[in-house]
């Protein structure tokens, strides 16, 4: 008979205890050390892919049953594809340069004093995310590289596949000669070992949400730990009165369908007024041929003639809903001004687009419009740490201190000063 699965038991304040004191072994260690670590868990994910992948086929089909939206399965799932990117992304990673001990500034003072501030590690970082297993590698590798432990806590509709990673990841780090509570899982379907966890400032010293808004809101009314908001996006791609029509029809196509489940899809379309004319049919066309339901102003729709078929009036609940679908709402502005008002009122400062041949407006939108990533003439699909360059990334954080846009490996560093001296005393 196959053995009966168990939800872990181990005590919240004993699993951070073992975490900080995991953070301190890793504060010394190389970076060949760190790079080691991580190779052998990319080496891990496929040696034992195939029961990876029978443990997440319990998930999507507990995920099924519950009628989990096609976003959230879409997030849910892997495939063989998928597992072979998680172990990619961990030796990418590797190759990338360590930001621990990376001198951020430096300079002699006038008493002979030598100063520097360098990157040093959080300590204890704790990773609270919903249905996407491979969060548990990325926050995993990321947390490695930058010499920090890690706490994960997955959504209990992935749990199946998470336990199974988090697995494979600690006897990884046992063949590596890592301490194996460098990353430690809460196994728990319910928010009492989470609300725990968030009680432990004397442990845990940052806490990153992965999901949307609704658990953003969670943490920030939870947590005593200090929070990097990674959370949801109501994206925006707005079309200018100077907008080269097929280019825009290409980037608000490409930023709702290329993967609409994801928190960088648009979700809202603006068009302004002086080429709607022109845009609306244009567009309802590109959109409808690809599947994509739209909730449009009556402007929209009139503009749009035949090619308004099965479209819907929009409310205001339609332009401040993050969709995470193949669902769009589309509307109509008299200006600039109004787009970014627009915004500003429902976007959640996660990533917006402008397309436009004017310069002026151009510069205008990036200097008002107030979010982490802001585009001028591409798709907002492109807001991703590997898209960046900084390769994997935990989230895209929409707050504003210390971190905003892709949280990667500089984003998960925080800063102390050397001093050096040679007998000063201050006098």
């Amino acid at each position: 008979m196959p053995a009966v699965k168990r939800e872990d038991k181990t005590p919240v304040t004993d699993l951070c205890k073992r975490a900080q004191q995991a953070s301190r072994r890793l504060a010394g260690m190389s970076g060949q050390q760190k790079n080691r670590a991580l190779l052998e868990i990319a080496a891990a994910l496929e040696r034992r892919k195939n029961e990876i992948l029978r443990e997440n086929h319990d998930d999507v089909k507990e995920g099924k049953a519950a009628h989990l939206s096609g976003a959230l399965m879409d997030r849910l799932m892997l495939d063989e594809d998928r597992v072979k990117e998680m172990a990619a992304g961990l030796r990418k990673l590797a190759g990338l340069p360590d930001p621990v001990g990376e001198v951020v500034e430096g300079r002699r003072l006038p008493n002979g004093l030598e100063l520097k501030k360098v990157r040093a590690p959080f300590g204890v970082v704790a990773v609270i995310y919903e249905a996407r297993p491979n969060v548990t590698t990325d926050a995993a590798g990321l947390c490695i590289k930058t010499g920090n432990a890690v706490i994960l806590r997955g959504g209990s509709a992935s749990l199946h596949s998470i336990r199974m990673l988090a697995g494979v990841i600690s006897g990884a780090l046992i063949d590596a000669g890592f301490p194996p509570d460098a990353v430690l899982l809460i196994e728990s379907r319910d928010r009492a070992p989470l609300k725990k966890l968030l009680q432990m400032k004397e442990y845990v010293d940052l806490v990153i949400p992965r999901g949307g808004e609704a658990l953003k809101e969670f943490l920030i009314k939870n947590s005593t730990i200090p929070v990097i908001y990674a959370a949801g996006g109501n994206c925006h791609v707005y079309v200018d009165a100077s907008a080269d029509l097929e280019k825009a029809a290409a980037i608000a196509v490409n930023s709702k369908v290329q993967r609409p489940g994801v928190c960088n899809a648009a979700e809202t379309l603006l068009i302004h007024k002086d080429i709607a004319a022109a845009f609306a049919p244009l567009i309802a066309r590109e959109l409808a041929s690809r599947g994509v339901k739209l909730f449009v102003t009556p402007e929209f729709s009139h503009l749009a003639g035949e090619a308004a078929k099965g479209m819907e009036k929009a409310t205001d609940e339609h332009f401040a809903t993050e969709f995470l679908d193949l669902t769009m709402a589309v509307g109509i502005v008299d200006s600039l001004d109004q787009a970014v008002g627009h915004i500003a009122t429902y976007g959640t400062g996660h990533s917006e687009a402008i397309v436009t041949e004017d310069l002026v407006a151009a510069r205008t939108f990036v200097d008002r419009v107030d979010a982490a990533c802001v585009y001028i003439n591409a798709s907002t699909r492109f807001t991703d740490g590997g898209q960046f360059g900084m390769g994997a990334e935990i989230g895209i954080s929409t707050q504003k201190l210390h971190a905003r846009g892709p949280v990667g490996l500089r984003e998960l560093t925080t800063t102390k000063y050397v001093v050096t001296g040679d007998g000063q005393i201050r006098t």
